[in-house]
């Protein structure tokens, strides 16, 4: 593996982590009052296409943050739709 995949697969862990508190929170807490519906729409429509970029162009980095990120924002918008 190269410093180059290292690096977009450091960023990717950053980046798609960040995801996680919201999910547990929400989870835990069962409110999702405050979370913005139509961001999280947005970020799963960007999300996916990064992902299908990633596929095209065969960058592991790109794919797996972008496989386990889309993951998490789904996990949010499910529980989004159902505790509102």
């Amino acid at each position: 593996m190269s410093i180059t995949d290292l690096l977009g697969l450091s960023a990717a862990a950053l980046t798609t982590g960040c995801m996680i508190p919201q999910v547990f929170k929400a989870w835990k807490t069962r409110r999702t009052q405050d979370v913005s519906l139509a961001m999280y729409l947005m970020m799963a429509a960007g999300i996916l296409l990064w992902l299908i970029y990633g596929i095209v162009i065969r960058e592991t980095p790109v794919i797996a943050a972008n496989a386990a990120a889309i993951v998490l924002v789904l996990a949010v918008l499910a529980l989004k739709i159902r505790f509102g």
